[in-house]
């Protein structure tokens, strides 16, 4: 029989057989599915959940309720819950047909959050001591296959590069770029707040949950105007040793500008700042900026910049379009276009700027290696001879 959902997650009936165990969210959770005999040790769940991110503990959370959702629209108790219910899943969230009826639509997943899912639903039944049901042959093809009839390539943040979608780094910019956005800020405290978060995005291709974490004190004055921030950790730290990163005179004017005009002098460095129902300033608060405000404020100044004039002959519908495809990993992804139009090399990049994975950073740079690779460097070759012969 169906049960409710606690606010943990978890199946209620699970839930409240285990009332009275409080305190990490996710030992809760595991030892909920693992029921109230289990033999789960909290102590060692919680060390290992230690290690993982923030970002890492709110998808394994939010990964198991909706798994958990699952098992409780089929009527079944997520501990007995077998790979066919698995497989049902996966092709319910990609979108293909299932033999279970739906009350309500899923909404379909791409192939690689379908592939964390199972990554989490996984971990749990293991930490739970549970037959892991994520691991059965039947699934692993069942992913394969959706795969295969979806397409494995990820939707992409549009980039915001430097100067924007140019070949010659020395040229003009042009369109959507930092440099227009840079233009677009305000002479308020808010636009001073919004150079601030543009320029240092942009030289340490900084996530959105390593911006909103950077103290004053993280940041260190070098030679010639320049500095150094530290990134205490970040979502490929899992060792927490910690990374540093570039900052350039022209950030670092912009920190300075930044914190004079507001007075900060201890604390986060990238706050809220409070506005009137008619857009003016009314105080910058104490506490950093929550990490979906960046998006936000990446949109927000992309149509300041079109509102302007800045970014060229622009319909209100590629406006739209582009608004919709930016996110907070777009300078990231800019950062990364930029460099290897500046004939950076893979390594270089990924040690510059803390990628592991260097599949990532070659789909960031694909489309720019389709513009200028060797079949565009041939064709403008022979395009070059066919018009000396005219």
């Amino acid at each position: 029989m169906a049960s409710e959902i606690a606010p943990n997650g978890v199946p209620a009936y699970l839930s409240n057989e285990l009332a009275d165990r409080k305190g990490e969210p996710v030992v809760a959770t595991v030892a909920a599915l693992g029921g109230a005999g289990s033999a789960i040790d909290p102590a060692v769940i919680d060390a290992a959940v230690r290690a993982w991110a923030a970002n890492t503990k709110r998808a394994f959370l939010s990964d198991l309720a909706l798994w958990n959702e699952w098992c409780r629209v089929n009527g079944v108790r997520a501990p007995g819950a077998d790979a066919r219910l698995v497989a049902d899943w996966v092709r319910a969230l990609g979108g293909l047909e299932t033999e279970r009826r739906l009350r309500t639509p899923i909404k379909r997943r791409a192939p690689a959050t379908i592939a964390r899912y199972l990554v989490h639903v996984g971990m749990a039944y293991r930490m739970a001591g549970l037959t892991d049901p994520t691991a059965a042959p039947l699934v692993k093809l069942e992913l394969k296959a959706m795969r295969r009839a979806r397409g494995t390539r990820q939707r992409q943040a549009k980039g915001i590069r430097y100067k924007g979608d140019i070949a010659d780094l020395d040229g003009p910019p042009t369109g959507v770029c930092l440099a227009h956005l840079l233009k677009a800020c305000r002479r308020d405290w808010l636009g001073v707040r919004d150079a601030a978060l543009l320029r240092v995005a942009y030289d340490t291709a900084c996530r959105r949950s390593e911006l909103v974490e950077i103290e004053i004190d993280h940041i260190e004055a070098g030679e010639g105007g320049a500095g150094v921030l530290f990134i205490p950790s970040s979502k490929t730290d899992t060792e927490g040793e910690g990374a540093y990163a570039y900052l350039s005179p022209r950030t670092m004017e912009a920190i300075r500008v930044w914190k004079k005009a507001v007075d900060i002098r201890s604390g986060p460095l990238l706050r809220r700042v409070e506005v009137h129902f008619d857009g003016s300033v009314s105080r910058v608060g104490n506490r950093p900026m929550h990490p979906n405000s960046i998006t936000l404020i990446y949109r927000r100044m992309v149509r300041a910049a079109h509102a302007k004039g800045l970014l060229g002959e622009m319909s209100e519908q590629r406006l739209e379009r582009w608004v919709s495809d930016i996110s907070s990993h777009s300078i990231r992804v800019g950062v990364a276009q930029d460099n290897f139009a500046a004939g950076e090399g893979l390594p270089a990049i990924m040690q510059a700027y803390r990628w592991r994975d260097p599949a990532t950073v070659m789909r960031y740079g694909a489309k720019l290696a389709a513009q200028s690779g060797a079949s565009a460097r041939l064709a403008k070759r022979f395009s070059s001879h066919e018009s000396g012969d005219r």
